[in-house]
Order: structure tokens, then sequence, then C-alpha cells
């Protein structure tokens, strides 16, 4: 039973962080660059890659791909050649370098030619309550194509019993319909509902501190307890509850 204390309480704390002023300071800025559906798809896709870090950081380097591109990431990937990988040489974020990228907008071209894009692949393998398959599914497509052992580590898989915070943050940019502006909600084909919560050490400590998540490892079975907690705080949108957690995760003043 959910605590409806709790609930009025993280209610309060997503009008808090769910505003316009949030694209300043994350990643999300990036896709909000763009106006058509192709480059924000390819743009919060790369973006969203290498979201592991230091906040600042990733910007910086998300902004160097789109540099990279010319400012336009889909034009770019459609027209990408072996004499276009003089580019991207030198290109590093963590363990993700000019090999990985060179590979991803490789894997881009040939989904975008053979099934039209990202959405028809993730609207298509979708289940009745979420979207567990339908992201180990676009891994298997990503990769079925020649590629480097190394950058499969790149794009996590629920089904191997993976978080994959990074996917779940995309979707969300994609999928939820926010009235506030901050998720794009560009993809109409899946409903709020089917989103999982990007979990991270952050989100799952404070969700831990409200009695959302009792699990101590942040893998699958705990996004699995998180979600079907959240959804009971808000059956429609339970992932708009991901902004309450991180923003109190930063702010700390609870």
């Amino acid at each position: 039973m959910i605590d409806e204390d709790l609930r009025t309480f993280l209610n309060e704390k997503v009008v808090l962080y769910n505003q316009p002023q949030f694209i300043e300071q994350d990643p999300i800025q990036i896709p909000h660059l763009f106006s058509q559906k192709e480059d924000i798809e390819i743009s919060g896709f790369l973006t969203a890659t290498i979201s592991w870090g230091n906040r600042a950081m990733i910007i910086k380097n998300a902004k160097r791909m789109i540099h990279i591109m010319g400012s336009t990431p889909f034009d770019f990937v459609m027209n990408y050649s072996p004499k276009e990988a003089k580019h991207i040489e030198g290109f590093v974020h963590r363990t993700f370098n000019a090999i990985d990228l060179n590979y991803f907008i490789i894997a881009l071209q040939h989904l975008y030619k053979k099934y039209g894009g990202l959405e028809p692949i993730f609207s298509r393998y979708q289940t009745d309550t979420n979207l567990h398959t339908a992201i180990s599914k676009f891994k298997e497509l990503f990769f079925s194509i020649q590629h480097p052992t190394r950058t499969t580590k790149h794009l996590s898989d629920p089904l191997k019993n993976s978080a994959a915070k990074r996917i779940h943050m995309m979707l969300r940019w994609f999928c939820r319909q926010d009235k506030a502006g901050v998720d794009l909600g560009i993809w109409k084909q899946i409903p709020m509902y089917k989103l999982s919560c990007p979990l991270d050490i952050h989100s799952g400590n404070i969700a831990r501190e409200f009695g959302l998540l009792s699990r101590k490892q942040n893998d699958l079975k705990a996004l699995n307890e998180l979600d079907s907690n959240l959804r009971q705080l808000d059956p429609k949108d339970p992932v708009k509850y991901d902004y309450a957690l991180f923003g109190l995760g930063i702010s700390k003043t609870f």
C-alpha cells in the first residue's frame, strides 16, 4: 500500500524539478537542439549512450559528437562512409571511443535503412507491460552486422539482468508526453505506463530511503520492484518520479 503522504510529497518534487530550467543542466539539452525527429533520435541516442560520469563532461562530449556530425546528425549518419571516419578520430568519453562511435554510426545507418528508424523497432517488440524485451531486441538488431566485440558493452540488455539505465532514460525522453516540455515526447506508439525509471546509484538510494525499493543491487529485479511501486503512485505516468528521485538525490533536502 502506497502512503498518501509520500505520494503528495513526491508529486510536489516532480513539479519542482520537472521544469524547463532542468534542460539547461542535463544531457537532455542535446536532443532539444533539434526539431527534426530523426535528428532528435540520433542525438538523443548517442547522448544517452555516453551518459555516465560527470554531467558537465557528458554534455561537453555530446556536443563534440554533434559538432563532428556537422550539427546534422541524421544527414551525417545516412551519408556516412569509411572516408568520414577521419572526422571522429580521437573522440573519447571514458571507455567509449572512436572505434565505438564509428560502429554506432554505421549501425544507426543500417537500422534507418532496413527498419525505418528506432521507433518502429521499440514499438514492434514492446510487451503489454514494459519495454525490456524491446530493448533486448534492439540490441540484437543493433549488433546484427559485423561489429567490434568491445562495442557491445555500450548497450545494456535487461534480459541479462541489467537495469539498462541509459536506454530507459532515452526512452523517457522520447516517449513521455511532458506538459512541462522537458521530455520530448516524439514517439506516440509507446504508452507512458510501460516506461521504466532510469535506475542508478543516486535514484536507487533515494528510492530505498522512501521504501520504494528494498533490493540492494541496481539490477533488473530492483528495477521491476521500483517500477511496480512507482506505477502504484501514478499508473499512467510512473517515470515522472524520476525527476523527484533525481532532484532529491542532488539536493539532499528531505
